[in-house]
């Protein structure tokens, strides 16, 4: 019989009590839902398995990365497809009021989580809620007999492995950047493009993304200040472009710091190849143990999110301490809208699992409000949240055009790993799901006097 995408679009319009808004194709043949737009292919019984014996965000990842399920078509419409419909059959899941779509990792696996009639993703008072419904109980049924689940299938081998001990510790935050960092340099440059910039770029009107990451290494320097001479640290400094921005277009000596071994190499290669090495010193080294100060100015570009929401206190009181009287900090952080109850934010299972191991995000006014506690005084605050919806399409669309070649240099489900993990973060930039902004703060000298202009925004001109 060829009948499994029926049964299954039958399932889900019972899970989701209305029609499915994306075609299914089967592995066997069978296709069902509407004959136009995109098509999810579940390319063997072993996608049914892994949701099986891991309900939720995580089960549907393993299935992704394992190439059990896949897309034909545009995946951006897919995931946008499926979003709208849980959206629109219940209003508190609207991504201004549903705690589990705003609970967004690094980028919200939203448009696939399974929202069950009470919103519990496959948990136990979720499951006590099917199985009191006749109709979902026999679809779930249904679902065990197509899935034929034993044997359990093994995690792709994608997957970051489990870690104990307390977050955030010197040794685990190391292992959690090489497993996202420390992948290649070359698969990097396919995604990146020539300027290795990974973060979100500040785009203009008909600009590529090579000008729109200039022009956001640009504004950096600018809010900072920067004049020939001064000192600057750049926390996170990933594959040095900041750094060898800042140096050689405002003549500042940088120190640049990383805990990726792989980017380190790259960045001292740079430097070195564009004659920066006196000026530009890149070093292995977390931002704990830098004892070399003061400093004049402070770049942190997307690099606050791997903090921790319990450790973003000892973050900001030591770039506090690390600058001199008058200094500045630009602090370039994803954010995520507040929850109701801030207890209840959980580590979106996917990220943590396949992307950024032990990232976590934090509201804006959290993050000015541990920067007030720890001495320094914020001055402006830009959001850039669209600008970053168009640069995860710009790392999609480069990603597919070297998919050949990123594949060979890391593997097939590393590669499909990067490409759901930032069409899904590029729309939930576009709806709203996150945000992105940049918090220039200044450590006041001596009587409050803080070395700013008056007029703050001549930077934008």
């Amino acid at each position: 019989m060829t009948d499994a995408a029926p049964r299954l679009a039958t399932l889900a319009e019972t899970l989701l009590g209305a029609p499915v808004p994306v075609r299914i194709r089967a592995w066997d043949g069978s296709e069902a839902g509407p004959p136009t737009g995109p098509t999810l292919v579940l390319a063997n019984r072993r996608a049914l398995r892994r949701v099986l014996w891991r309900p939720g965000e995580l089960g549907l990842a393993r299935a992704w990365v394992a190439g059990d399920i896949t897309v034909e078509g545009d995946l951006f419409e897919l995931l946008d497809r499926v979003a709208g419909l849980l959206w629109a059959r219940d209003p508190a899941a609207a991504p201004e009021a549903e705690p589990a779509v705003r609970r967004s990792g690094l980028g919200k696996l939203a448009a696939l989580r399974p929202h069950l009639p009470d919103r519990a993703a496959a948990g136990a008072a979720g499951t006590a809620t099917l199985l009191r419904d006749p109709a979902a109980r026999s679809a779930l049924r249904d679902l065990v007999a197509l899935a034929r689940p034993w044997p359990a299938p093994a995690p792709p081998p994608e997957e970051a492995p489990r870690r104990g001990g307390p977050l955030h510790t010197r040794n685990r935050d190391r292992q959690a950047i090489s497993h996202h960092y420390d992948v290649g340099n070359e698969f990097y440059q396919h995604v990146l493009g020539p300027s290795m910039v990974y973060s979100c770029a500040y785009w203009s009107p008909g600009s590529t993304l090579e000008e729109a990451q200039r022009d956001k290494l640009d504004l950096v320097c600018r809010k900072l200040g920067l004049e020939p001479g001064l000192r600057l640290l750049d926390v996170g400094c990933g594959w040095g472009s900041m750094a060898l921005h800042a140096a050689r277009e405002y003549g500042v000596r940088v120190t640049g710091i990383t805990l990726s071994r792989e980017q380190a190499v790259y960045a001292r290669k740079r430097a070195a190849e564009e004659g920066l090495a006196d000026r530009v010193d890149i070093r292995i080294q977390d931002y704990r143990d830098v004892k070399d100060g003061p400093y004049d100015a402070i770049s942190s570009i997307g690099m606050a999110e791997h903090v921790g929401a319990d450790r973003y206190r000892e973050y900001a009181r030591t770039l506090h301490a690390l600058l001199a009287p008058g200094g500045r900090l630009l602090n370039h952080q994803i954010a995520r809208p507040p929850e109701p109850d801030e207890e209840a934010y959980r580590v979106d299972e996917f990220i943590d699992a396949y992307v950024f191991p032990d990232g976590e995000l934090s509201p804006l006014g959290t993050t000015v409000g541990e920067l007030e506690r720890a001495g320094f005084e914020v001055r402006d605050v830009e959001a850039l949240r669209e600008h970053y919806g168009l640069t995860l399409r710009a790392w999609v669309a480069r990603l597919e055009e070297h998919w050949e070649a990123a594949v060979r240099l890391t593997s097939p489900g590393r590669a499909r790993v990067w490409r759901l993990y930032m069409a899904a973060s590029a729309l939930g930039f576009e709806h709203g799901r996150l945000g992105v902004n940049q918090v220039l703060a200044v450590k006041s000298a001596a009587a409050g006097r803080s070395g700013l202009p008056l007029r703050l925004r001549t930077w934008g001109a």
